[in-house]
């Protein structure tokens, strides 16, 4: 009879060996490494967007990426809790996003107004893009 120990034994050696097996089966350019420059989504999600006059004018909702490629971010304009928001997408050019060492924190800024944010046409969340 199979004890305890005999069977997580050999539950690790299989995990250990599919990995090892998945690791010599891969084809080169299948993964690769983030760099200490690169930005992860959560980073991005929620951040304030504010203009170069310091005025908090959005908020960072989401990411467009097409072809593998960041195209878009999805920032919101006006509303008041979660009301009456506009969504707008903003090209990555127009949104420049760095990290501040000395204050552990990430900002997003860029050149617009709350007011042009409201006038750029309007994102929709619907039809596949639904939430």
């Amino acid at each position: 009879m199979l004890t305890r120990k005999m069977l997580i034994s050999i539950a690790a050696a299989s995990v250990l060996s599919t990995a090892a097996l998945a690791q010599t089966a891969t084809t080169e350019g299948t993964f690769v490494r983030a760099q200490p420059t690169d930005v992860l989504s959560y980073n991005l999600i929620g951040l304030n967007v504010t203009n170069t006059a310091k005025e908090n004018i959005g908020e960072i909702k989401d990411l467009i990426i097409s072809n593998e490629q960041l195209t878009g971010y999805i920032v919101s304009a006006g509303g008041f809790l979660g009301m009456g928001e506009h969504y707008v997408v903003v090209s990555p050019r127009s949104l420049k996003v760095n990290y501040v060492e000395a204050d552990k924190k990430w900002y997003a800024t860029m050149n617009a107004t709350k007011d042009q944010l409201k006038a750029a046409p309007e994102f929709k969340y619907e039809g596949r893009w639904k939430r």
